[in-house]
């Protein structure tokens, strides 16, 4: 998966950057090519002369060759690469990268980069747990970085836990693997619908429900990562994608979504439709805010327009569209009648009575059931987690 792919590596201040020889070694005998940057600590724990041998190129650490004053041009660097993997990432670096801190070549680079980032994080424990470093963590992966978890075991302090840089060989076994996977949906339109829809009663006040978005968000961005062309059409919701290349349509009401779908819909190769979309929604809106009076307040509701039942109605030939059934009792029946009126490739299952799964959770437990019937059922997971189980099923049906 690595031959022939622009690979420029990062190399930080950090003891683990000795790992960065064999990291170079192993890529180059995968068939990329490996343009190393190392910042200028970095130079302190292994030098450029071992990594432009193992490489077969020049290191760059400064912004221009000191001795004939060519710029190295990090635009130019960040346009080559077809992927950009800083390893060993220290804190310091980290921080300069969550936070646009741009004082040496490498950090010039991620930021002029139109590639995917990955970073394989190396320090001592109470660095990696500090709070100022997950922050800067969840940051970076909500620009749709990759990190590479560190391992656990002895690190340079002598201390024993998490901090280690991953190993070489399991970072290009995680690459290859991140290859593999944005292979799978490549050029494919995927429509992704989430979070509940508000329908208005008043300028103030509306009907609703409990959902947050995490679920759909979370399929959107595991979509992506497999390499299709995804469009979230969300209610309103606080989740943010972390994937950028994600186009997300903000919608209100049910009406909104309708609309949204109908027009992304045609074009797409499937769809899942996660989102909690109301049933019923005020017959009227009131102009002004409803004032509170002893007396009860009735108000009318019409239901919405099924949105899930109209896109079944509409799909064509090797289209997919997938539906979730969020229930509370008689769930299998439930499901598989859904699935069945409204011409569903497949449902995805989960119920209220399993803990740890439906609105607000960062879990969910789910049971796959398809147009043929065949269940199956997965543990209680992430909802990232999840996402992967219902995406990898998607794969499968597209490609056959």
């Amino acid at each position: 998966m690595l031959e022939g792919k622009n690979i420029i590596l990062g190399v930080c201040g950090s003891i683990a950057a000795y790992k960065s020889a064999l990291l170079v070694r192993l890529l180059v005998k995968a068939g990329a090519q490996v343009q190393v940057v190392m910042t200028p600590d970095a130079v302190s724990f292994i030098t450029p002369l071992t990594l432009s041998t193992l490489s077969k190129k020049p290191v760059l650490v400064n912004y221009y060759k000191t001795e004939t004053g060519e710029w190295n041009n990090h635009v130019e660097l960040g346009l080559w690469a077809d992927m950009l993997i800083i390893a060993p990432a220290t804190a310091n670096t980290l921080a300069k990268m969550a936070n646009g801190l741009c004082d040496n070549l490498l950090i010039a680079v991620y930021l002029s980069a139109k590639c995917p980032v990955y970073f394989a994080p190396a320090m001592d424990l109470d660095m990696w747990l500090h709070p100022a470093t997950r922050q800067n963590v969840d940051k970076l992966q909500s620009f749709g970085n990759t990190m590479i978890a560190p391992g656990i075991g002895e690190l340079a302090s002598g201390l024993y836990g998490e901090g280690r840089l991953a190993e070489p060989e399991e970072i290009v076994s995680f690459l290859s693997s991140e290859l593999k996977k944005k292979s799978l949906l490549a050029g494919h339109k995927i429509m992704v619908t989430a979070g509940p829809t508000y329908e208005a009663i008043d300028p103030v006040r509306f009907i609703g429900n409990h959902s947050s978005g995490k679920m759909g968000f979370a399929i959107a961005d595991e979509l992506a990562g497999m390499g299709a062309d995804v469009t979230l059409i969300s209610g309103p919701t606080a989740q943010v994608s972390k994937q950028q290349s994600v186009k997300l349509i903000n919608v209100t009401s049910a009406a909104e979504m309708l609309d949204a779908c109908l027009t992304i819909y045609k074009d797409a190769k499937a769809c899942i439709m996660s989102a909690a979309v109301a049933d019923y929604t005020p017959t009227e809106v009131a102009s002004q805010k409803i004032k509170k009076k002893d007396a009860s307040l009735n108000i009318s509701l019409k239901t919405t327009t099924d949105i899930l039942k109209t896109l079944g109605g509409q799909k064509a030939p090797g289209q997919i569209l997938v539906g979730f059934a969020l229930e509370t009792n008689d769930e299998e029946t439930n499901a598989i009648t859904k699935l069945q009126k409204k011409n569903l490739d497949f449902i995805v299952l989960n119920s209220l009575n399993d803990a740890g799964a439906g609105f607000k959770q960062d879990t969910n437990k789910i049971t796959i059931i398809d147009r043929n019937l065949q269940k199956t059922t997965f543990a209680l997971k992430s909802k990232e987690a999840v996402a992967h189980d219902i995406c990898l099923k998607l794969a499968q049906l597209i490609n056959g």
